[in-house]
């Protein structure tokens, strides 16, 4: 069965507790859905419809047309169900490190303990442990994504100098852009009458826009985009982050409340307004020049003597009856540093491990640290001067490949959701949820 209404789920996100079994009790759980001899049934698309009209309240918005939303609601399971699918086939799994570490993250972020957010999210009515296996499964389609679009991606050196020029010359690097974007789907195979009834479709909808309609609203019921059940909005977006597929058709001077469109591109016809702009900003990092002493435990040199060592060492530095040049020279097992007096000369501390970093940044200049503990061993660090620098430069090429990839990113990765799509077996049993053919 060819499907066209297809979302490109995996850049669409919604929270894990969408597809968390609600503990409710559901008289008759029907077959929506048969993917590659996997079932999705009548409760996955409620427990996802639960979680996401939660958030449309939330967000005081309207909710969109029922059936429009089961249908978008039905296709984002059917493609994550390919995914995670595809994943298990070629033996791809999350590691349980990863995964507590982002249960981690995401308690971080509200401000909670794991335990706290286990407990809050048990008082809701979710099952904690399914609420996990959620997190799991975004995680291994966002991993299965990035494994195999990486694959379809090839960026030449002349590709990157010419980018690089595009920047240097327009500096659309430092504009950032918060939009909303609607997409009507054409294909090669989709019928000349169809093609002017979208076309009809796209000056409707640019007219209703125009004259006020909410383009995020909108964008729920018409749109086929990656975004449609986000209301098609990409958020905050700088110009080297959004796809270049959209992106030629920015401008400088496009300002908040323009609309662009509608235009063609190869997946078909797009209508964008522009929500926000945000001016140039200079890309700046704090370099420390730094220098320090690292002994490394071994057999003879237990974690204790090696930290009383270093207490000692830089007692005399403090008594100044030895130089911290002599000492490092002479007891430093960093052989780069070693000889150079232990100097690491200037250097963005985000390059070193993360003990020793915070210590860059927040160590006063000339101060000598007490012993501290690292991957590396034992050191003692002196900071001898800071400065903030302009790496706008340093990082062009760097960005410019980042850039390319990025631009090409979303539609590749539709592109191979399409295909996967076609190659499994999907028979979606609701009359009311089938997808129009082109």
């Amino acid at each position: 069965m060819k499907l066209t209404k297809l979302l490109l789920s995996t850049l669409i996100f919604i929270s894990p507790l969408s597809q968390v079994t609600i503990a409710e009790e559901v008289q008759l759980d029907k077959i929506e859905a048969v993917v590659n001899q996997e079932l999705i049934l009548s409760s996955d698309v409620a427990n996802m419809k639960q979680t996401i009209i939660k958030r449309y309240k939330e967000n005081s918005q309207p909710l969109p047309s029922q059936i429009d939303f089961n249908k978008q609601i039905l296709d984002k399971l059917i493609n994550d169900k390919i995914q995670l699918q595809l994943a298990e086939k070629i033996g791809l799994r999350i590691s349980d490190v990863r995964l507590n570490q982002t249960i981690e993250g995401i308690a971080k972020k509200q401000h909670k303990t794991v335990k706290k957010m286990r407990s809050d999210i048990e008082k809701s009515g979710v099952n904690y442990n399914a609420y996990v296996d959620s997190i799991r499964n975004e995680l291994t389609i966002n991993e299965i994504r990035q494994v195999e679009v990486q694959k379809r991606i090839n960026i030449s050196d002349q590709e990157v100098d010419k980018m690089i020029e595009r920047l240097n010359q327009k500096g659309q690097n430092a504009l950032e852009f918060n939009f909303a974007h609607i997409l009507l789907k054409v294909s090669s195979e989709t019928t000349p009458e169809k093609r002017l009834a979208i076309d009809k479709k796209a000056a409707f909808l640019v007219k209703e826009i125009k004259d006020g309609a909410d383009i995020k609203q909108l964008a729920v019921t018409y749109s086929e985009g990656p975004k449609a059940l986000e209301g098609g909005d990409w958020g905050w977006r700088k110009m080297d982050a959004i796809p270049s597929l959209l992106a030629n058709n920015f401008k400088q001077t496009s300002k908040q409340g323009d609309i662009i469109g509608p235009f063609r591109s190869k997946i078909g016809v797009h209508i964008i307004k522009i929500l926000g702009k945000k001016g140039s900003e200079k890309i700046t990092t704090e370099e420390v020049n730094a220098r320090h002493i690292l002994l490394k435990p071994n057999v003879i040199l237990s974690d204790k003597k090696a930290k009383e060592l270093l207490n000692n060492l830089r007692k005399e530095i403090i008594d100044g009856t030895k130089t911290f040049e002599e000492l490092a020279k002479k007891y430093s097992k960093d052989p780069g540093s070693a000889v150079k007096g232990g100097s690491l000369g200037w250097a963005d501390p985000t390059h070193y491990v993360p003990e020793f970093r915070d210590l860059a940044l927040s160590q006063k200049v000339g101060v000598i640290s007490k012993p501290f503990h690292t991957m590396h061993g034992w050191h003692i660090l002196q900071v001898l001067d800071k400065r903030k620098t302009d790496i706008t430069v340093k990082v062009t090429k760097q960005k410019a490949y980042s850039i390319l990839f990025k631009q090409r990113f979303p539609y590749e990765a539709y592109s191979w959701l399409n295909e996967i799509r076609q190659e499994a077996y999907v028979k979606i049993n609701n009359p009311d949820y089938i997808i129009e053919e082109d």
